[in-house]
């Protein structure tokens, strides 16, 4: 099992900080509202996502790396994590909070999809993608500051959903000049788009803008949705989370405001609006609420929460009962009984307890 001292944990520490500053500026903001608790756990989490990420995406042979990742996962969940910064901090993060490996796997199933240049017939394919590059790392943070429900989880996974269906409508033209699409193929039909030729000579047009505010809304619907689970995080979590997810929700907003061409161009939020909504998450943060009549969780996210419940499961079993074979399990329940019988009786043996 690994033993950090509090000097390694430090550095380490600093060097994910780094990573993050140098990727995800909306992350990094919002990381700002969290408690220290909570926050270098999710440094290191991102820092650890960021490099399999980049890993994956530098070329070569994908499966190679995807394996070596995996690896690296089998070390840091047995406590001897590989001689790098991100896997001694994840390491630490997997045995205080004991992160399910079953979101981990997913996150590098998703990278793979990626990869793979898949596309995606409908918006409910969609949602599985979402689910494991995004949805993964909403519950791995709703985990870590706590709630381990299953409809909780589920409502971070549709945050985290709602998120990369944001940057999908954002990154439209950039990808598509990648050679990558990710609108539903089933959207672009109904809008009279040939995927395989716009792909070919991307241009912002209406039908283009109709998918895209399309699948705006259906970002919104997830936000909407999210809500809920925000409020049911601890009091000193929510800002943070609600920051994140109208930080991310303002960049649809700032794309209708531009006419919804994410072609020609990306877009951005600025740096005083974020600080804007940065400062109303602090302030509407404990006025949002929960429901009683909550809509069940996305399918594409059910493999998610029934993982995390039975990773829970087995830890439980495992560590109140051992997994012993039927006759075993009958012997041991005899000898017990009879230990108790002897002991009622004042006749256990030295050196022996129940």
């Amino acid at each position: 099992m690994q033993t950090a001292s509090p000097d390694l944990e430090a550095r380490d520490l600093k060097a994910c900080i780094a990573m993050m500053q140098g990727g995800s500026k909306t992350f990094f903001a919002a990381s700002r509202l969290l408690p220290v608790r909570v926050r270098c756990a999710s440094i290191a989490l991102y820092a650890f996502c960021r490099v399999a990420d980049d890993l994956v995406d530098e070329g070569g042979d994908v499966e190679a790396n995807l394996s070596i990742l995996r690896q690296r996962l089998d070390l840091i969940y047995a406590g001897t994590p590989a001689d790098l910064v991100e896997d001694h901090a994840l390491s630490l993060v997997v045995q205080q909070c004991q992160l399910p490996r079953v979101l981990l796997d997913a996150l590098l199933e998703g990278f793979a999809w990626d990869n793979g240049g898949r596309r995606y017939a409908t918006i409910e394919d969609l949602h599985g993608y979402g689910a494991r590059v995004a949805g993964t790392v909403g519950a791995m943070m709703c985990w870590i500051m706590g709630p381990r429900l299953g409809l909780t989880l589920a409502r971070a996974c549709e945050l985290g959903v709602a998120m990369q269906l944001t940057n999908i409508a954002r990154d439209v033209g950039e990808d598509a000049r990648n050679g990558r699409l990710y609108l539903p193929l089933q959207w672009l039909q109904e809008a009279g788009i040939d995927a395989t030729q716009w792909l070919a000579n991307p241009e912002s047009t209406p039908a283009i803008k109709r998918v895209t505010a399309r699948l705006l809304d259906e970002a919104d619907r997830l936000y909407a949705r999210a809500q809920c689970g925000i409020a049911e995080l601890p009091p000193d979590c929510r800002a943070a989370i609600l920051a994140a997810s109208t930080i991310y929700g303002e960049i649809g907003h700032q794309l209708r405001r531009e006419g919804l061409d994410s072609v020609s161009h990306r877009t951005v939020v600025s740096t005083t609006r974020k600080m804007v909504l940065l400062a109303g998450a602090w302030t509407q943060a404990n006025w949002i609420t929960t429901k009683a009549d909550q809509p069940p969780p996305l399918d594409a996210i059910a493999f998610l929460v029934d993982g995390c419940a039975a990773e829970m499961e087995e830890r439980t079993r495992v560590k109140f009962f051992p997994n012993r074979a039927m006759p075993q399990r009958v012997e041991w329940v005899f000898g017990l009984l009879e230990r108790l019988e002897n002991a009622k009786r004042g006749r256990l043996p030295e050196g022996h307890t129940v």
